[in-house]
């Protein structure tokens, strides 16, 4: 079993199936079962998955005092996320809405609140990083003072860069350096070749390793040890209902089995099935397969016959 410290934002998502993004006007549109509400956040989604995969998971976030912290773990979760290190924030949590087609294109709107001013007990997070074993942060404010404790401490950290783009790269420089594993989506990369794109950032920040998510199309994986930059298809086991948190299925997943034995390819490949599973099913902390399940498929999409 692993043991992750994950810090990042959390935020209440309204998530809206769309026919296109981007959307065209219409005074009304009204369908049913298009419309979803739930909390969300890249490091909420991404504790959700550890623990359901069977690890120790110490969540730092912040929480709007003017919400009910229940609403983390309502009764309708199959799992619960701990709450033990969450603190409230002076006023909301951070909503954002989020349009989606089913091309996986993603429009979203969002509202930080109050956030960026928000300062996380300096005592919690010098008492927690020792204690573990991969640190999986958020490039936002509050997080950088766990960076400067796990890179003291010598922890494996992974950091998803939420929007990167050479104007703000400057501002996430710290996360780039100390990161042993990046995450990465191709929305900003702009008219980058993807595979010029982390073989860059690698070289840059000698990074151990980088994923690079390309929505329906798949991803690309570089690893600097195995001299690896490879593009990597999705897999298709599940109708996709819902896109939206893929992403942090996908990057959880490969955590998980990365932590344990430093093996990239196998860890992309149960990445991979874990996100194709998810895609099904429209709820944050539902459609999540079992370890057991992960070996049976792999050895239906991945034989020791094929190609990675």
């Amino acid at each position: 079993m692993n043991r992750f410290l994950l810090a990042g934002i959390t935020q209440i998502e309204t998530i809206v199936k769309v026919d296109k993004v981007p959307v065209a006007y219409v005074p009304l549109t009204a369908r049913p079962d298009t419309i979803f509400t739930d909390v969300g956040g890249d490091a909420y989604n991404e504790s959700l998955a550890l623990k359901w995969l069977g690890d120790d998971v110490m969540f730092l976030t912040f929480f709007g005092k003017n919400q009910d912290i229940s609403m983390m773990n309502p009764p309708k979760h199959e799992i619960s996320v701990p709450t033990n290190y969450v603190e409230r924030t002076k006023g909301d949590t951070p909503f954002a809405v989020v349009l989606v087609d089913d091309e996986r294109r993603e429009q979203i709107y969002e509202d930080i609140k109050d956030i960026r001013d928000c300062v996380y007990d300096r005592a919690t997070i010098e008492r927690l990083v020792p204690q573990c074993d991969f640190a999986v942060l958020a490039n936002a404010n509050f997080c950088r003072p766990i960076l400067e404790e796990a890179v003291r401490h010598h922890k494996k950290i992974a950091v998803n860069i939420r929007s990167f783009s050479e104007r703000t790269e400057m501002y996430s420089a710290d996360f780039l350096k100390a990161a042993n594993v990046l995450y990465f989506s191709d929305d900003d990369i702009g008219d980058k070749d993807p595979s010029e794109f982390v073989a860059e950032i690698g070289e840059k920040y000698g990074t151990d390793v980088i994923i690079l998510g390309q929505g329906g199309k798949g991803l690309v994986l570089y690893d600097r040890k195995l001299r690896l930059n490879a593009h990597y298809n999705t897999v298709s086991i599940n109708e996709v209902v819902n896109a939206v948190g893929a992403g942090n299925a996908l990057y959880s997943c490969f955590l998980h089995y990365y932590a344990m034995d430093g093996d990239s390819v196998n860890a992309i490949k149960m990445a991979l099935l874990f996100a194709s599973y998810k895609v099904g099913y429209m709820g944050t902390s539902m459609g999540f397969m079992t370890t057991e399940q992960l070996e049976q498929w792999k050895g239906i999409i991945w034989r020791e016959d094929r190609p990675n």
